[in-house]
């Protein structure tokens, strides 16, 4: 068979040897030029039947293609996906190409925010009972690297965006969670219902003998919910009671099947601090259950786990100041759980690149929890505008800067919390590369 893989990021270079070991022909055609890709290039060198391009999308990538695998960050409206659809070439994502040839147990997850802490935190809860387990897909390993790599036994714990669940066929996961939906990469989309259709898709081809977790407290959920045939069972995680899943009781998590009601843990007691680690806890207990974790071995999990690299991460406390990196805040909502966070006064560095981000629905925690706000990137202005009437304010321009003058106006017992509520590719190559960045002007600070 012949495949054209679009993109040489991560998914696109796991998909190609995945493609070559099979004995299938590949052309990778990448838009970017191959400076970018120093390494990925001499990967494909090592691969039999299989041709590349950098710096363009040519005609001769489609020529005698049987199928596409598309990267995640190539959009729907590329010229050459628009090619590929006009010639009917069937288009899928690296995430279904290598789902097809596995038969491993999976429980993908997907939502706007908390994927990769739900998913760390579940292959954590599975390797800590003594599970063989692995944690893959969007969260840095892709899928294709396993194909083959681990036995039949092995769970799979996935972290699925909604680019890679555009391009799916086939992909049935045995358990699938819906974290949350919020307004979120419209621009790549083309609107929020396309958006949320996406994130469905998770579920399209489970049976009545696989699970769907849903957050009960979604709004979007569940208007959808409720207008979409699902196959799956459905189990719901929840700050109120619910029939069949999760939810918490007198400051207790509560695990409800049919008759059955039995009590996890106190929330106090969760290593994770914040009401959306709540969430993400109750959603990896489902899972646990389903696959059936104890209730006293999911307990100690849930008290031993320390969180995931850029969300919530404490990274020094300096005389009474914790400095917190939440570069995983990409988006608005994000950016709301984090500011909901902490009981102690917020110094707030904000900023990146914008997706039509509504700054008002973070009003209410600015007035309650945020002593100052420190701006950055090309929403710098628009953050700065919003509040500097209400809250003292600083542009910094850049992070560097914003760190300094946190660090000159901080008091003992403040938060200096880095949570951008924007995407990072202004100043950035990602959100990783931005909290790598704030940590290292952390611990490069001079303490007068």
């Amino acid at each position: 068979m012949n495949y054209c893989i679009i993109g040489a990021a991560r998914s696109g270079i796991a998909a190609a040897k995945l493609a070559v070991r099979k004995g299938h022909n590949v052309f990778l055609t990448e838009l970017s030029p191959a400076e970018k890709f120093q390494s990925a290039i001499k990967e494909l060198e090592t691969l039999n039947n299989c041709k590349y391009e950098f710096g363009k999308n040519s005609d001769e990538a489609l020529k005698n293609c049987d199928c596409i695998i598309t990267s995640p960050g190539v959009p729907p409206y590329a010229p050459i996906i628009l090619k590929a659809i006009q010639k009917n070439i069937p288009i899928i994502s690296e995430l279904e190409f290598a789902s097809s040839q596995l038969k491993n147990p999976i429980a993908a997850i997907t939502g706007t925010n908390g994927k990769t802490t739900t998913t760390t935190l579940i292959n954590y809860i599975l390797q800590n009972n003594k599970f063989k387990s692995v944690a893959a897909g969007n969260i840095g390993s892709p899928l294709s690297d396993f194909v083959d790599k681990i036995s039949d036994d092995t769970y799979i714990v996935l972290e699925t965006s909604s680019y890679q669940l555009e391009y799916i066929k086939t992909f049935r996961p045995h358990i699938a969670i819906i974290l949350n939906i919020t307004p979120d990469h419209i621009s790549y989309h083309g609107s929020m219902e396309n958006y949320i259709k996406a994130k469905f898709k998770i579920t399209q081809n489970q049976t009545e003998n696989d699970y769907l977790i849903l957050n009960s407290d979604d709004e979007i959920l569940n208007e959808y919910i409720n207008n979409t045939e699902i196959n799956a069972n459905k189990l719901y995680f929840s700050q109120h009671k619910v029939n069949r899943g999760i939810y918490i009781e007198n400051n207790k998590i509560i695990y409800q099947a049919q008759h059955k009601k039995e009590e996890i843990m106190q929330i106090n007691e969760l290593a994770l601090p914040g009401v959306h680690n709540q969430y993400n806890s109750m959603a990896a207990g489902i899972v646990a259950k389903i696959w059936q974790v104890s209730n006293e071995n999911l307990r100690d999990s849930l008290m031993q786990f320390k969180g995931v690299e850029h969300r919530l991460e404490l990274v020094k406390t300096i005389g009474n100041i914790d400095y917190i990196n939440d570069s995983k805040a990409t988006n608005i909502n994000a950016a709301w759980y984090a500011l909901s966070s902490y009981n102690r006064p917020i110094i707030w560095i904000a900023g990146g690149l914008g997706d039509n981000n509504d700054y008002s629905l973070l009003d209410k925690l600015v007035k309650k929890n945020v002593s100052s706000i420190i701006t950055i990137g090309k929403e710098e202005e628009a953050i700065f505008n919003r509040y500097s009437a209400q809250k003292p304010c600083y542009k910094a321009g850049n992070l560097n800067n914003a760190v300094n003058i946190a660090n000159k106006i901080a008091k003992e017992g403040d938060i200096v919390l880095f949570s951008p509520a924007c995407k990072s590719f202004d100043q950035f190559l990602n959100f990783e590369h931005r909290g790598e960045v704030f940590k290292e002007a952390v611990n490069n600070l001079v303490i007068n």
